[in-house]
């Protein structure tokens, strides 16, 4: 399992561009998780890119979504 220290060196603190998608880092009282959807920063609330509800969680750190690729072979 990573450390805490360690996983929140992989993400971004401070302020987050505005309306782009993000991956969250958020925390709680058993550690820091991932969410599995991308959020983003409007308005000055965390939002589900998908559903537009406000994230209610404890945010520590964002990061680009990391882009899929297929390969092709």
């Amino acid at each position: 399992m990573a450390t805490r220290q360690h996983r929140l060196s992989e993400f971004n603190g401070g302020p987050p561009p505005p309306d782009l998608p993000l991956q969250l880092l958020c925390e709680d009282h058993n550690g820091t998780y991932v969410l599995p959807y991308p959020c983003q920063w409007h308005d000055t609330v965390w939002r589900n890119c998908v559903s537009n509800e406000p994230i209610e969680a404890a945010v520590v750190g964002w990061r680009e979504k990391p882009l899929r690729t297929r390969s092709v072979t």
